[in-house]
């Protein structure tokens, strides 16, 4: 038999174009995609009465809490237990101090901190967003969308003004219900066909419902038909997921809580009324959603990381929440003005044994003008102590706008001397 062998150059070398061309692909990072749903105007405690086996199997995969809002009772951020309130404190992560909604007239939002689509299309202009809801004003005023002042953003995909369109939805009895299985309708096809990274479904229901008839069987069937709603909007997403290489985040909450006796109103400083739940797809959920009490202004944060969203740092040290996912090091700051001893009174809680805190503070309010704050730089202590007293005798103000940034996340309270 005859037989030739390569010149070990030759084989090197073939040996060396195969190891470097012909290497399998490396799988393509599935694209991080997210919708929250605002559910309006259920109780925590109704909520889990009542039958939902959609909103059950969401929770089954992912993670359940109670939550609130509301700002801080009786002082600087107390904000209304009102609905286009409750919506702003999710699309903004702000309390109404900041935000300026006050009532459902929405008369002149503070476009300066920033809504969430904003924050998007900050990091990501091409890729389309988009709002599902009754409520024209949704997009219109609280988005802003084409606005100037609101940073000239385009909600991409839109379906919405139903409560405003007599013609189609005829104001009898059961068009509130009519027009929400259109929105979950739209929203679902919506979801399945164009995929959109960014969606803010409202659905309205529940919440005339109680109006209507107080926390009764009326309201109780609308809930169950809300879930079903919800339950479409979440096949939809599960399409996605299942047939594309896509990684969504669904999370879903309400606008307030209802008062008692009786559940038909709301808008005051009641625990009930303070009081709602957060559900998220996501089963990974940090300690602070577990162990902690996560204020509704936490979902923009949290979609913000599943997005991987760059947050700037003036807008950084406004934001009120606190993300759910992820790791944090700090929650619940709180400054009190001592005013015989011309201190601040700073406490926290940590989330993490070491590492510190470095405490910033301004007299000065420039961010919600459009204007840039001048911070020193406080103290820097650890983070395990928990609290920290502030000498300011030197820089007397009846304002004071404290940051406090650790490791994982940023914080911030108000000292406010005369009218708080």
């Amino acid at each position: 038999m005859y037989r030739t062998t390569l010149p070990l150059y030759l084989l090197s070398f073939i040996l060396l174009f195969v190891s470097t061309n012909c290497t399998l692909p490396a799988e393509t990072a599935r694209e991080s995609k997210a919708i929250f749903i605002i559910v309006d105007g259920i109780s925590a405690d109704i909520l889990e009465s009542v039958d939902t086996p959609n909103i059950d199997r969401i929770i089954a995969q992912g993670a359940y809490s109670h939550g609130w809002l509301g700002g801080k009772a009786g002082r600087y951020s107390q904000s209304p237990t009102v609905s286009a309130v409750g919506y702003n404190h999710v699309i903004t992560g702000v309390w109404s101090n900041k935000h300026n909604v006050y009532n459902n007239d929405i008369e002149a939002p503070n476009y300066n901190y920033w809504n969430i689509f904003r924050l998007f299309k900050h990091n990501y202009p091409e890729k389309p967003v988009a709002i599902y809801s009754s409520w024209l004003d949704n997009r219109t005023k609280l988005a802003g969308d084409g606005l100037a002042e609101a940073g000239n953003i385009t909600i991409d995909i839109h379906f919405d003004g139903f409560d405003v369109d007599t013609l189609a939805f005829p104001q009898d009895y059961g068009y509130v219900q009519r027009i929400d299985d259109h929105v979950s309708d739209l929203a679902a096809q919506s979801i399945s066909a164009d995929a959109p990274y960014l969606s803010w479904v409202y659905l309205w229901y529940p919440d005339d419902t109680g109006h209507r008839y107080g926390e009764v069987e009326e309201h109780f069937e609308s809930i169950k038909v809300a879930d079903e709603q919800v339950g479409r909007i979440w096949d939809a997403v599960q399409y996605r997921m299942e047939n594309y290489n896509e990684d969504w985040l669904l999370m879903i909450t309400t606008d307030h809580g209802r008062r008692l006796p009786d559940g038909s109103g709301h808008g005051g400083q009641t625990e009930r009324e303070r009081t709602i739940w957060i559900v998220s797809s996501e089963a990974d959920m940090n300690r602070f959603f577990s162990e902690g009490h996560p204020p509704v202004t936490s979902i923009y944060q949290t979609v913000g990381r599943h997005l991987d969203l760059d947050i700037p740092q003036a807008l950084k040290k406004e934001l009120d929440g606190i993300p759910l996912i992820g790791d944090v090091s700090i929650s619940d700051a709180d400054a009190v003005f001592n005013e015989e001893e011309q201190t601040i009174e700073l406490t926290w809680t940590a989330w993490e044994d070491n590492g510190s805190v470095r405490i910033l503070i301004t007299t000065t309010n420039e961010f919600q003008n459009g204007g840039e704050d001048t911070y020193e730089l406080a103290a820097e202590v650890p983070l395990s102590d928990g609290s920290v007293s502030l000498d300011v005798s030197e820089m007397p103000s009846n304002f004071y706008k404290i940051a406090l940034e650790a490791r994982h996340n940023t914080v911030n309270s108000w000292a406010v001397i005369s009218g708080e």
